[in-house]
């Protein structure tokens, strides 16, 4: 098939980065097109479609702070936002900025191959077409590539089965079911209470325990609206400082150098807050095991407080990683949930599961009739869907080769090797340990100054150093060694998928900081880089 016509920049992926990325690239008088596997626009907002589905980080700081105009336009109706509302905003940013026309839906990616001599990629896509471009940049995101354990039997299973991550459009009728949920995570932990409301029978089958506080989400009033928007511009400039990408601040003293009373005081502020930032309650909790234990402890007092049952109240009870060292939940009556007659938890470190029937599920002691079996059993973070393309460089290198060893990038958004290519919220970066709206126009905007100065110098090609990238990878992971969260077989190591090399992916020095770190490396000449011409 003849190649389409060349651009100067491909975007490949439409959720948050990839249509930002879109409109900077325009902004800037970069020719752009963008290809999206899905038949719609929103990445991980399309997809994930399950009961309870909301984020974890307050609308009004998960948006795009690149306009004023569309961020004093929109109204969030919520604290925490559902699905289908943040899938509308993103549909109301794209039809607002004209993105849709440089759009092409149930367009998947399978490979990508560089012509040095052109200084060109040329992608191909499942329909067999052909994209031709100096720069490509993928924003396929941080979790977008489902893990489905293949479990014995899990082909047999004569009931409906669904995964979070893949959950149809048109909403399955549940009522009156008997339903097992497989995994406890985030997106298990937000369904459960909407189960819970409409199964006959609800079981929940536990491997490991997480920590989840409760969204205290509620409407946002007339009110509100008018407060918030008059904070926007220091509420946004306090967000890029910080380390997570939101307006939170640490309290000013360590854990340990307060009083009991004030630090009761701390974290009750913190907990009512609701969700993920009970983890950075003071600035040493994630950092000091002894810091970390009182927050596990306020927490531990608050579940009893909960959950009536004392034998469910230990299963719920996380024993084996710090608190915050896998990414806190947030939830709406998760754990009261357990104290419906009909709603079970199977703990399966005592009783692990031994395989799929036709009618449900067995463990080693019992078998648990279904008529419905949903995973919610995340995703080959960071990784996965950048490793399923088949990405070639000058040679024939492989993105694939690259990362035999656990993924090496410079800054989280290049890969040696692979000239003019760069990743967004890729490892190395940030990404979900910050609002990743922010992040991902904080590395759009580094990248679209990173082509122009490119081409102010009459260089065709931009790659990193080799070098660069390994010093890279040990900054990455000395800061994570000064935190607790190697200390959770998380996603964030790859503790999930089978066979990964677990290694921290992530940048732990929190968006603040990595932002300055981008920006001396543009002020002082792209060091890590390598600019050549095309007859370089």
């Amino acid at each position: 098939m003849t190649p389409r016509p060349g651009v100067d920049l491909l975007v490949v992926g439409a959720g948050f980065a990839g249509l930002y990325a879109l409109h900077a690239a325009r902004t800037a008088g970069l020719s752009v097109r963008c290809l999206e596997a899905a038949d719609g626009i929103g990445g991980t907002w399309y997809h994930n479609r399950y009961p309870g589905c909301r984020c974890d980080v307050e609308s009004i700081d998960y948006s795009y702070s690149f306009d004023p105009g569309l961020q004093d336009e929109w109204e969030w109706s919520e604290r925490y936002a559902t699905q289908p509302e943040i899938l509308a905003y993103i549909e109301h940013v794209a039809d607002r900025f004209d993105l849709h026309r440089d759009i092409e839906l149930g367009t998947r990616v399978e490979s990508a191959r560089f012509d040095e001599a052109a200084s060109e990629w040329t992608v191909r896509t499942s329909g067999g077409e052909a994209h031709r471009a100096q720069y490509v940049v993928l924003a396929t995101g941080a979790l977008s590539d489902p893990v489905t354990p293949d479990l014995p039997g899990v082909h047999d299973f004569a009931g409906t089965v669904l995964h979070t991550a893949q959950w149809p459009a048109e909403e399955p009728d549940l009522h009156g079911k008997r339903i097992g949920v497989i995994g406890t995570g985030s997106s298990g932990i937000q369904a459960v209470p909407e189960l819970a409301e409409r199964a006959a029978e609800l079981t929940v089958f536990q491997r490991t325990a997480n920590y989840s506080v409760p969204a205290f989400n509620r409407p946002l009033t007339a009110e509100d609206q008018e407060r918030i928007r008059a904070e926007y511009p220091e509420r946004r400039a306090v967000a890029r400082r910080s380390g997570g990408g939101s307006p939170h601040e640490a309290h000013p003293r360590r854990t340990a150098e307060v009083s009991e009373a004030e630090r009761q005081e701390a974290f009750e502020r913190t907990w009512r807050t609701g969700g993920v930032l009970f983890s950075k309650t003071f600035p040493d909790q994630m950092s000091d095991l002894e810091a970390n234990g009182y927050a596990r402890r306020f927490f531990e007092a608050k579940l009893a407080g909960v959950v009536e049952d004392p034998r469910t109240l230990d299963d719920l009870t996380p024993k084996d990683h710090p608190i915050g060292a896998k990414r806190i939940c947030t939830d709406s009556g998760y754990y009261a949930a357990f104290n419906r007659d009909h709603v079970h938890l199977v703990n399966l470190r005592r009783e692990p599961l031994t395989r799929v029937t036709p009618d449900g599920v067995a463990t080693d002691r019992a078998h648990y009739d279904l008529d419905v079996l949903v995973f919610a059993t995340g995703f080959d973070a960071l990784t996965g869907t950048l490793g399923r393309m088949d990405v070639r460089g000058p040679g024939g290198a492989t993105l694939a080769d690259a990362w035999s060893d656990g993924p090496l990038t410079y800054l989280g958004m290049h890969v040696p090797g692979l000239p003019n290519l760069f990743l967004l919220n890729g490892p190395g970066s940030p990404a979900v340990l910050a609002n990743m709206v922010l992040t991902s126009e904080q590395q759009v905007d580094w990248v679209v100054d990173l082509v122009a100065g490119v081409r102010e110098r009459g260089a065709t090609q931009v790659e990193a150093r080799a070098d660069a990238a390994r010093a890279w990878n040990e900054h990455v992971a000395e800061l994570a060694d000064r935190t607790l969260f190697p200390q959770a077989d998380s996603w964030y190591v790859g503790a999930n998928v089978e066979g990964k090399k677990r290694t921290f992916m992530l940048y732990a020095g929190g968006l603040g900081t990595y932002t300055r770190v981008c920006d001396q490396v543009r002020d002082e000449g792209y060091p890590g880089l390598v600019l050549t011409s095309r007859a370089g």
